[in-house]
């Protein structure tokens, strides 16, 4: 296997020691930090985020390669600034007000960052001013918005209106999900994609900017 097999590899296995030493090795070669991105670390996460769709892994393993992956980014952050390799997009990612739970959301920005997007995570319990002033700030592409209580659905509206009052919906995607979300209550806020799990969020982000 090549060193970037390898590094894909590992990083499925989540083995982070060994991810950090094989993109030295990478690097050390004289392999760029886009090959190295492009054809280890995200071609290693993509094919944890299909396993993770097909049930194949589950969520500790799938936390457990997303460590992988930051480990190896760590090393290679400043060559892709010195390549001048830019994310294939910019995501807002937050839990909505009065709603504390972050796992699924936790997985959504694991698996945008294993796509290749630079994701600003804002936490849990965010307000719509908060999420507009974010928006405003830093141009996302995308806004994902998780709500996993029947009592903050409700919320997920509320965002999208304070978009348009902010005269920004049109600039920018929002997908929703999260247990209580289904695709008949998406159209009905009028997000512009629901997904029931982090691989598919990943691919349909990345269609998005495509």
């Amino acid at each position: 296997m090549s060193v970037l097999e390898n590094i894909s590899a590992a990083l499925q296995a989540g083995k982070a020691k060994d991810v950090a030493q094989l993109v030295e090795k990478a690097l050390n070669n004289g392999t760029s930090a886009q090959a190295i991105l492009d054809n280890g670390l995200l071609k290693g996460m993509g094919e944890v985020g299909v396993k993770f769709k097909n049930n194949e892994v589950y969520v500790p393993e799938v936390l457990i390669a997303a460590r992988a992956l930051n480990k190896g980014m760590e090393l290679l952050k400043a060559k892709l600034n010195e390549e001048g390799v830019e994310p294939i997009g910019k995501a807002v990612i937050c839990t909505v007000k009065g709603d504390l739970h972050d796992i699924g959301k936790n997985l959504v920005k694991m698996m945008l960052e294993g796509t290749g997007f630079e994701v600003i995570d804002l936490g849990v319990d965010v307000s719509e001013d908060k999420i507009i002033e974010t928006i405003k700030e830093h141009n996302p592409q995308i806004l994902c918005l998780s709500a996993l209580l029947t009592t903050t659905m409700n919320q997920l509206q509320v965002v999208i209106e304070a978009l348009k009052t902010a005269g920004i919906r049109d600039n920018i995607k929002v997908m929703i999900g999260g247990a209580p979300i289904t695709q008949a209550f998406s159209d009905q806020v009028g997000a512009d994609a629901y997904t029931a799990d982090a691989a598919t969020a990943a691919e349909v982000a990345r269609a998005f900017v495509a």
